[in-house]
């Protein structure tokens, strides 16, 4: 069976995409905790997810309408005290094919 397809909501201009890149440093004792980030995935804020090959980390694309929206999301995240994070903002690429690039 394939992938099922998630309905992601249209980006609007006044949304921004953000690349967060989260290495994780956990506890051994420490379970993994898949809730809060998979309902963000479902309600289109976590636009992207993967995992960085041989590593403990993940590079995520997030749509979000500020600055403010994703420091309260990622720091709600269950290993937020664990993680080291590096941000940049994405801007459209005249050049993309794609008309869900904006």
């Amino acid at each position: 069976m394939g992938k099922a397809h998630i309905a992601r909501p249209q980006l609007t201009r006044r949304d921004i995409l953000f690349q967060v890149e989260m290495t994780v440093k956990l506890p051994l004792s420490m379970p993994a905790e898949k809730a809060y980030s998979q309902e963000l995935q479902r309600s289109g804020k976590w636009h992207h997810l993967w995992r960085v090959a041989d590593s403990y980390s993940n590079v995520g694309i997030f749509d979000v309408k500020d600055n403010a929206e994703l420091q309260e999301l990622v720091s709600n995240l269950p290993f937020f005290p664990y993680m080291e994070t590096s941000v940049k903002p994405l801007c459209s690429n005249s050049s993309s094919i794609r008309e869900d690039d904006s």
